[in-house]
């Protein structure tokens, strides 16, 4: 059954108060470069099961400094994670279980199972979201020539890499024709950075995301998008859980944190995202123009490939006040 044993989170910035608190964040006042000094150094920390790393100075690409400060190492131990779900790491098997159950539903076996059963038929309500008119998420606003996504301090990771890579950004996208089977999708699709108002977006073609632009392509459209940085701990691992399909991540993280996710309507593009992110980029992806991407490094220890994507042309950034 799914439980909950930690408070809820509404933002990435409670969950990290949570992590202060706890002994498990560690701020870096001095500044550190986002060009292979802050991969080095939590490279390090990540391999002695260190603490998530807040970069309050990071140094920009062009050397400038930063006013927004960079995370990382949020999930970089099995208690953080567990924590990021809202339960203590002993809960993680029966979190387990839940997700299997969900893919899999059977009818319960026994007063227990059917116990279990209406326990997350309650919790269920909790999965459907509400909407806001005003988000912390859109307290900035920024159009036309305002929008520069190298203003924003990315990460260059490894040697060789050709552009800034937004490494963890959660994608929302929604299918041409919408249908109670496919509410939208929130995949983790990497962000090549092109210049100011251009990136690449990085999927495989069995991923949610692809599936969509596929459906926008076919029609000669292109596709509405909006990229989420920073929101409450549930929302971000959701959006890597093995759901089944017909779940979406949104509902899936009310469902972890017993509420309701509250979204806000995007100012450019026809989607929701979640009100309390921290940044959000909107725009457009292409049906036809591509870009080569990579190569980057990636977690199987290799570098990818270069490969052609898809090019989102951006149309806003929100955010809030200090991201």
């Amino acid at each position: 059954m799914l439980t909950r044993d930690l408070p809820r989170f509404a933002d990435l910035r409670a969950f990290t108060t949570h992590l202060d608190k706890a002994g498990q964040l560690h701020r870096i006042a001095e500044p550190v470069s986002v060009v292979h000094e802050v991969t080095e150094i939590h490279r390090r920390v990540i391999a002695g099961n260190g603490p998530a790393l807040l970069f309050e100075r990071p140094v920009r690409p062009d050397g400038t400094i930063s006013p927004i400060p960079l995370l990382t190492n949020l999930f970089g131990t099995v208690e953080r994670v567990a924590w990021g779900l809202g339960i203590a790491p002993g809960h993680l098997p029966a979190l387990g279980q839940a997700l299997a159950e969900l893919r899999e539903p059977r009818p319960p076996r026994g007063l227990a199972e059917a116990g279990r059963a209406q326990a997350l038929a309650r919790a269920a309500r909790s999965m459907r979201p509400r909407e806001s008119t005003r988000a912390p998420v859109q307290e900035r606003v920024f159009r036309g020539d305002e929008i520069d996504l190298t203003a924003l301090p990315v990460q260059i990771c490894w040697p060789g890499e050709p552009a800034p890579l937004i490494t963890w950004p959660l994608v929302v996208t929604s299918p041409a024709e919408p249908s109670p089977e496919d509410e939208g999708n929130i995949g983790v699709y990497r962000n090549q950075v092109l210049g100011r108002d251009r990136a690449i977006i990085r999927w495989l073609a069995h991923r949610g995301g692809a599936k969509h632009h596929a459906q926008w392509r076919r029609l000669g459209r292109n596709m509405p998008v909006a990229v989420v940085i920073g929101a409450d701990p549930a929302t971000i691992l959701s959006a890597v859980l093995p759901l089944p399909e017909t779940v979406s991540e949104l509902r899936f993280s009310g469902l972890l944190r017993r509420e309701r996710p509250l979204l806000v309507r995007c100012v450019s593009v026809p989607l929701s995202v979640p009100a309390e992110a921290e940044i959000v980029i909107e725009g457009m992806v292409s049906a036809d123009e591509t870009a080569p991407e990579g190569p980057f490094g990636d977690h199987t220890g290799y570098y990818n490939a270069v490969e052609p994507f898809p090019v989102m042309r951006v149309t806003a950034v929100t955010m809030r006040r200090q991201p």
